[in-house]
């Protein structure tokens, strides 16, 4: 079953921090790989990939349905939400690829 794809962009010089503090918290509860540039985490949805930019955060996540996606688009942003309030964060762009 083909599966769909969305990416979010988040305008930042922090993108490396946040990647950091999202593969942390989320490595309590699924497997997670990361470094200062990129990170990688297996979330239920489906696999999100993150990757810092000079000054933006992309994160592309996929899902098996659209509910998927809604439902991947809420972890990521309300994660980043509580990380990202300095820089007043609300929600990523997100597109579907």
């Amino acid at each position: 079953m083909p599966h769909l794809t969305e990416i979010g962009v988040f305008k930042t010089p922090h993108a490396g921090k946040y990647i950091q503090q999202l593969c942390k918290h989320f490595a309590h509860k699924v497997p997670v790989e990361f470094d200062a540039t990129k990170g990688h985490a297996d979330l239920p949805t489906g696999p999100a990939k993150m990757i810092a930019l000079k000054d933006a955060l992309r994160i592309e996540i996929t899902g098996k349905d659209q509910a998927a996606l809604v439902r991947a688009r809420f972890i990521i942003d309300s994660h980043l939400e509580r990380f990202a309030f300095r820089e007043d964060f609300k929600t990523m762009r997100w597109q579907s690829v």
